[in-house]
């Protein structure tokens, strides 16, 4: 065994909490759960009440819900409020209470009493598509080869962001071993995709379905240049079963509703940081088309 270098890090046999670390998010990163301070959710009219964020997690759950309010269910209608994660409005007590996890997006469904908390994306995506019997595949083969891909994205999508995203964009440093480890992965990730997209329009096969809504703000945002600034580097381009995929979904008009949801950053999708009625989209898209 070699000798440590000067620069290279030893762990020490006991680890300790540094709260200058963590580049970014080290203001709001803590190794403790539980609330910092005191403040209930605000709630709305509608029996939904959506908590999150428009990042590819919370960007799943307003395309699930504007994809069921296309379809004509109207017991999807929602109010959906902004959590601001860098001022830590996740650790207040009525988030947590939502989310014990203090992660967007959380839901309370105020339809059943006493009302249901929802956390974690895939539990909300299939809870409502459980409950409106929308967009799983009727049949046992479909079903299970939807909630393959679902699993799979959950499974996968934290080398994605936690891993390459982190160390690509968001740590404070760049470090070649990270970012090369966690590259190699996100692109045969991307591989497992195209080639499977190759044989099947959707991911479920010719079925648009929930893992089709959980896979793409993850990764149809990768390849459409809209996560990390990592299109090139990860040579997006060449996944092209992915790439005609990922365009064919952002057609549809409830991705393109659920997109602008709790957005209030970026250039690709309108800014939109409450959504209370549908004519809040309207007016948002619209005035996006009209700058």
């Amino acid at each position: 065994m070699t000798a440590a270098t000067s620069n290279e890090y030893v762990p020490p046999k006991v680890w300790k909490w540094d709260a200058s670390n963590g580049g970014k998010f080290a203001n709001i990163n803590r190794p403790v759960a539980g609330a910092t301070h005191d403040k209930a959710l605000p709630v709305g009219e509608h029996p939904l009440q959506l908590y999150s964020l428009a990042t590819p997690n919370g960007v799943k759950v307003t395309i699930m819900l504007e994809e069921l309010l296309a379809a004509g269910v109207e017991g999807a209608e929602y109010d959906a409020w902004f959590v601001d994660i860098m001022n830590g409005d996740q650790f207040s007590s009525g988030f947590v209470e939502a989310n014990p996890n203090s992660k967007i997006p959380a839901m309370m469904d105020h339809s059943v009493s006493p009302p249901q908390r929802l956390f974690e994306s895939g539990s909300i995506i299939h809870y409502l598509a459980e409950r409106f019997g929308m967009f799983i595949p009727k049949s046992a083969a479909g079903r299970a080869e939807c909630m393959n891909w679902v699993f799979w994205q959950m499974g996968s999508a934290p080398f994605l962001g936690g891993g390459f995203g982190h160390f690509y964009a968001y740590a404070p440093e760049k470090f070649e071993y990270p970012i090369n480890r966690f590259a190699l992965e996100s692109k045969r990730q991307l591989d497992v995709l195209n080639q499977h997209l190759a044989k099947n329009e959707y991911l479920a096969g010719e079925e648009y379905s929930i893992a089709d809504m959980m896979v793409w703000p993850w990764y149809g945002g990768l390849v459409l240049g809209q996560l990390y600034d990592a299109a090139e580097f990860l040579d997006v381009q060449s996944y092209t079963h992915l790439v005609r995929w990922a365009k064919q979904i952002e057609s549809r008009p409830g991705v393109q509703r659920g997109a602008v949801v709790n957005r209030t950053w970026g250039e690709t999708y309108a800014h939109l940081r409450e959504r209370h009625t549908a004519a809040d989209i309207d007016a948002a898209i619209g005035n996006d088309s009209q700058a």
